[in-house]
């Protein structure tokens, strides 16, 4: 799966599909020079069950390592599934 990044100023978002038609996203904003905030994860139900709310995470992760940035992980999503895999994303939460 194919996911692609783009940011204006402060604000992200890693996305599948088309600019300007998502069938994923995972919107962010980075307030601070060394942070990353993870606002929202949307997935289309064309794409429910293929674990691509998970690829944006890792995607952000990787993101985040390149970058050195830590990330805050206020959306829900994003949030449960850094929780349950704290111990490998431990190095940018």
């Amino acid at each position: 799966m194919l996911i692609k990044h783009t940011q204006q100023g402060d604000k992200g978002v890693f996305y599948v599909g088309e600019e300007g038609a998502f069938l994923a996203e995972m919107a962010y904003s980075q307030p601070y020079p060394d942070r990353m905030i993870i606002e929202h994860t949307e997935v289309s139900e064309t794409l429910k069950g293929q674990h691509v709310g998970e690829q944006l995470v890792e995607t952000a992760v990787q993101y985040a390592r390149t970058h050195n940035l830590k990330i805050v992980p206020l959306c829900p999503f994003a949030h449960a599934v850094m929780k349950r895999k704290k111990e490998e994303y431990a190095d940018v939460l």
